[in-house]
């Protein structure tokens, strides 16, 4: 690997979203557990939105713009590339229409089901179960694997 793509995306040792993502890749080590995430993290965070916009047309709204407030305190390549993210979510339960609540829960908890059936595989506990804060970075993993791919440093 040469020095520019090795600078790009090599961690700042002390940046707490390193220190995030770099405990969160502890117990997803496992490749079968790492492509299970990068499927179902997505699929759990549209849901959700889904599951919230049942309850009231505005809670995903709300949620979206507290977790970004999350997402601007550890980086802002993560910051727009969550706001994005979360855009496509919301379209896409906007786009469920009347479906977004059954689709929304079978989805949910199919996702969740192989996100455990990963790390039965990986045979390592969900790092959400030491800090809920995890269920907000699981996302920023599956992103920083993208951008380390693409040499894009966030």
């Amino acid at each position: 690997m040469d020095t520019v793509t090795e600078s790009a995306t090599a961690p700042v040792a002390g940046r707490r979203v390193d220190q995030l993502l770099g405990h969160y890749g502890e117990s997803h080590q496992n490749p079968r557990n790492e492509h299970i995430h990068f499927v179902a993290i997505p699929l759990i965070m549209v849901s959700l939105l889904g599951l919230m916009s049942a309850v009231h047309p505005w809670l995903p709204y709300a949620f979206v713009a507290a977790s970004l407030v999350y997402y601007a305190r550890l980086s802002l390549v993560f910051l727009l590339s969550m706001a994005l993210v979360s855009a496509i979510g919301l379209a896409l339960v906007e786009a469920m229409g009347a479906w977004a609540l059954p689709l929304s829960a079978v989805i949910f908890v199919a996702a969740w089901i192989a996100q455990f059936v990963g790390h039965r595989i990986e045979g390592k506990k969900p790092s959400f179960f030491e800090d809920l804060q995890y269920l907000l970075v699981g996302p920023l993993f599956v992103l920083s694997k993208l951008f380390e791919r693409l040499g894009v440093r966030w």
